[in-house]
C-alpha cells in the first residue's frame, strides 16, 4: 500500500466525511467556498454542522 496525499488544503477537524464530500464536489481548496453559502455545503451528503464549524474557523 502506498501513501496518497489529501488533495486538499482543508482543516483536518472538519472530517473525513466531509473532506471527501467537498473534493467530490469538485472543491478542493478552501478559497472556493468563499463563493457557496453554508446551506449549500451542508446540503452536500457528509457534511454537518460542525464541519462547516470548522471550515469557517
Amino acid at each position: 500500500m502506498t501513501f496518497q496525499p489529501l488533495e486538499d488544503d482543508f482543516p483536518h477537524g472538519a472530517g473525513n466525511p466531509a473532506r471527501g464530500a467537498l473534493r467530490h464536489a469538485g472543491y478542493t481548496r478552501l478559497a472556493q467556498l468563499t463563493e457557496v453559502t453554508a446551506a449549500e455545503v451542508l446540503a452536500l451528503h457528509g457534511v454537518g454542522p460542525k464541519a462547516v464549524r470548522v471550515l469557517r474557523e
